[in-house]
């Protein structure tokens, strides 16, 4: 009888040890699909803190394990983290890059070492083919020419003959501020009317903003018409030296900027900006998804843009939601 006992209890105790097993492969079927290392170049504006936030919700949503490092604007410090995710075996790389240029050598890197890269928001310019899987962002060079065509509707509006034009550029040797220079300039190409009184560098920062907008006021006075701002904060920046010097800005300087935060859009309500073309920092679903594709084998598309619009004088803004940024 004490035989059969001890048979029993070795049974349930085996059944015991089973049933753990089950679990623990459960576990493993919840884990983390893939692992992603993302260089994020900075956190200097609203759109570039929305567009963490929405990287790391999508992360969770899609159930992808995320090393996200800040590289503050400085691309040495992007340079490590990518070399500290293809010692660390990430599955897929991703990053925005600060510049176009100077990544040859860490991308032939990242493509020995088998790990597809992503581009985020910002393209870049290869010597070697092959070093980037795709690019996900907004069509820059379109958001410069939506900000002119916006502008050529204003003037026909505004019975205008001549509009001086000064602009605040993004960071230097960036892609959005190559293209969205040359959108807006090919876009007002061929209008007479238009005139580039001159372009700064404001660095995307709304500090630089304030600095060129004084100093542009300075040297041009009432001859600037119109700034067109390659960012909200920039824009912002600009508003303050623009009313300290007599202007009302919105009516008596006309004011495009380009990005769609709240702050601005609230801005635009009140008058004071005139255009606003929308570039959305959520672009997270969309980079989870091409790295759960890349990571699988399969094949992603080149490029990938997101669906943007503008927003201005023209338009009801009362039913906007809000922008979450």
């Amino acid at each position: 009888m004490k035989k059969k006992w001890i048979c029993a209890l070795a049974a349930l105790m085996l059944l015991g040890l089973t049933a753990c097993e089950n679990r623990q492969e459960t576990g493993t079927k919840d884990a983390p699909k893939l692992l992603l290392g993302y260089s994020q170049l900075g956190s200097e504006s609203a759109f570039r803190i929305g567009a963490t936030r929405d990287t790391e919700e999508n992360a969770r949503k899609y159930g992808i394990s995320l090393m996200m490092e800040n590289a503050n604007q400085k691309q040495e410090n992007q340079i490590a983290a990518i070399r500290s995710f293809i010692a660390y075996r990430v599955d897929v790389i991703a990053f925005s890059p600060i510049v176009e240029d100077g990544w040859d050598a860490v991308l032939t890197e990242a493509k020995e070492a088998g790990i597809p890269v992503v581009l985020v928001d910002r393209a870049i310019r290869t010597e070697k083919e092959g070093l980037y899987a795709s690019m996900i962002g907004a069509d820059f060079y379109r958001e410069g020419r939506m900000a002119g065509e916006y502008l050529i509707r204003k003037a026909n509006d505004l019975g205008r003959d001549h509009l001086n034009i000064v602009e605040i550029r993004g960071t230097e040797d960036s892609t959005p501020m190559k293209q969205r220079r040359e959108g807006f300039r090919d876009a007002i190409a061929g209008d007479p009317r238009m005139q580039i009184l001159d372009s700064v560098n404001g660095d995307f920062l709304r500090s630089r903003g304030a600095e060129c907008m004084r100093e542009l006021l300075e040297k041009y006075g009432d001859q600037v018409d119109v700034v067109f701002s390659h960012n909200d904060e920039m824009t912002i920046g600009a508003l303050p030296e623009i009313e300290k010097a007599g202007y009302v800005p919105g009516r008596d300087i006309l004011l495009i900027s380009i990005d769609g935060g709240q702050e601005a859009i609230d801005i635009l309500k009140e008058g004071r900006i005139n255009c606003i073309v929308e570039c959305t920092p959520k672009l997270g679903a969309m980079l989870m998804e091409t790295a759960l594709k890349l990571a699988a084998g399969e094949t992603v598309e080149r490029e990938i843009h997101p669906e943007e619009r503008t927003f201005s004088d023209y338009d009801d803004l009362d039913a906007l939601e809000p922008r979450g940024y």
